[in-house]
């Protein structure tokens, strides 16, 4: 089955640099979609980098840390970033894999942390223990942390030199990237 919408964009920077940008839904616990494998590996065919982009970035959405990690380690060396998304839990595994492409499992969400997955915590609790929906999720409105993936890339391969998290406000600890 085709995923509506388009996978992957080739951007452009404002010095002149191109940025693949690609996001794969997984599989694992989700919704049956196309294999993110083959949908990636036609993409870094038809977009080699080095030759057509400069830095290529995977977005894994997906449940299964499992299937986030051996997309890394598809795309090592291949890819400049490969960083999950859909647990919403910042992991702390920010890394470089043996091929130079950097890794994080799940960058986490941008929200309020004291909530249910950025939900006010009452509608999703009454839903876990007494298993009867009450109305609609509401957004949190507390303070928010801004979550994300610090990486810096060789100019002339486009694989990463540093990776580092991002965790900015609200109530995590901070993990702000300190620039050269």
């Amino acid at each position: 089955m085709d995923a509506p919408g388009a996978g992957a964009n080739l951007f452009e920077t404002q010095s002149g640099k191109t940025v693949l940008v690609m996001n794969v839904l997984g599989r694992i616990h989700m919704d049956p979609m196309d294999c993110p494998f083959s949908a990636v590996e036609k993409e870094l065919a038809a977009c080699p980098m080095g030759m057509v982009a400069d830095a290529i970035i995977v977005d894994m959405h997906c449940e299964a840390t499992s299937e986030k990690m051996a997309m890394g380690h598809f795309c090592d060396g291949r890819a400049s970033l490969v960083v999950g998304t859909h647990t919403h839990v910042p992991t702390a595994d920010c890394q470089i894999l043996p091929g130079g492409t950097a890794y994080q499992t799940d960058a986490g969400r941008c929200c309020d942390y004291d909530s249910v997955i950025g939900n006010e915590k009452e509608e999703p609790l009454r839903r876990f223990t007494p298993r009867l929906s009450g109305g609609r999720y509401t957004p949190a409105h507390g303070p928010a942390t801004i979550c994300g993936v610090y990486v810096e890339t060789d100019d002339k391969t486009g694989l990463a030199t540093r990776v580092e998290p991002i965790r900015v406000g609200g109530r995590l600890s901070q993990a702000i990237p300190v620039l050269a």
